[in-house]
């Protein structure tokens, strides 16, 4: 029997993680899979065509795992590669249209709303819109079950682009906290858009980042490109012409140091609370740019950032117990935009999480020796 007319796996016997990390500026999204135990002898390709269903040919991913699209604990594989308990399977593949936005009750901290702005207070561990692997539990999501309550459906909301993402003008990345605004008119999301376009939409963030950063004030400007080796991320790139240059952009932030927090208990370790102010708007800009300049956000693992627990703060470094913050410390505090309809100067601001505080006071009161 022909390899593409075959039956989809059945998956019942694969234990898996499936999650959307999020969706790129290049029109994909990266999606990744923590396979947990796994059958003998299980292709790849098969695999990830029974999973992925009717979106995705199996033909189109042995292309993809071809290219190094999709990769297996970060090393370009072989479509025939067999998969086995513990791999971790990323996927940069396109995005694909959701057609419904089932509405659903997640809690939303609403900062500022009018009929053509609505400005929420994004919490941690939420993905902005629908994609593989998360077609429910998004923003998305709960602003259809919120618009479906207190005003009209979701499918009224204004879109661009080719999926249906409705009233989305910008992103924050799943584990980042922070002030993001959603478009309820054309008007809205047309004007929004354009003045992020302009770079005329002023953010502001916060962030805990490891080690005492030496400068008060300063000035990063670094290009941006696709990281060399690993598509889901992100790199600095110098104007060398290489690698792929045709994929860095330019990229600049400005940033204020606003406490330095030197030598957190027994473990001795230190850290900075910042003030970042991008002034481009590049995928992962700040993530990317403190870990090159070797003072990566707390808890953010995929740029060289730790998790901070207790435990280790008190010198206990083989244990990992009272976890203060383990995602990305890193919050949109401030957004400031003219307003679609009126032109007036708006500026909105979402207080910081409670993990976030809860360390920052932690650190402090280490750092005192309270």
């Amino acid at each position: 029997m022909n390899d593409e007319t075959e039956q989809p796996e059945v998956l019942d016997d694969l234990d898996s993680v499936e999650t959307t990390l999020e969706a790129e500026e290049d029109g994909l999204e990266h999606a990744r899979i923590e396979v947990r135990s796994a059958l003998a002898g299980r292709r790849l390709d098969k695999y990830l065509a029974g999973r992925l269903g009717k979106n995705t040919s199996r033909t189109s991913l042995q292309g993809y795992i071809r290219e190094g699209n999709v990769t297996v604990n970060t090393r370009i594989v072989k479509p025939s590669y067999t998969i086995r308990s513990g791999d971790v399977i990323d996927m940069m593949l396109p995005v694909v249209k959701v057609r419904e936005i089932p509405a659903e009750p997640i809690p939303l901290s609403i900062v500022y709303e009018d009929d053509d702005v609505m400005a929420i207070n994004k919490q941690a561990n939420l993905i902005v819109h629908p994609a593989r692997g998360n077609w429910t539990g998004t923003l998305v999501n709960a602003l259809a079950y919120y618009f479906k309550t207190n005003w009209r459906d979701i499918s009224d909301l204004p879109t661009t682009g080719p999926a249906f993402r409705p009233g989305i003008v910008h992103r924050l990345d799943r584990d980042t906290t922070g002030v993001m605004l959603i478009a309820k008119s054309e008007l809205a999301l047309w004007r929004l858009g354009r003045q992020f376009e302009l770079r005329r939409v002023h953010k502001t963030y916060t962030a805990i980042v490891h080690g005492l950063m030496p400068l008060d004030e300063d000035v990063i400007d670094m290009p941006i490109g696709k990281h060399p080796k690993f598509r889901e991320k992100y790199a600095v790139h110098r104007n060398t012409g290489l690698p792929y240059p045709a994929t860095t952009k330019p990229a600049v932030t400005r940033y204020k140091v606003l406490e330095r927090l030197a030598h957190a208990g027994a473990s001795q370790a230190s850290f900075t609370l910042v003030e970042l102010y991008p002034e481009t708007g590049r995928t992962h800009q700040l993530r990317v740019h403190l870990s090159a300049l070797e003072h990566p956000i707390v808890g953010d693992r995929m740029y060289g950032g730790g998790p901070v627990y207790r435990s280790q703060l008190e010198g206990h470094s083989d244990r990992a117990e009272g976890p203060l913050i383990t995602r990305q410390a890193l919050h949109a505090h401030t957004i400031q935009f003219n307003h679609p309809r009126t032109q007036a100067l708006m500026t909105l601001s979402a207080p910081w999480p409670e993990d976030f505080t809860a360390t920052l006071e932690e650190l402090r009161r280490l750092t005192s020796g309270r």
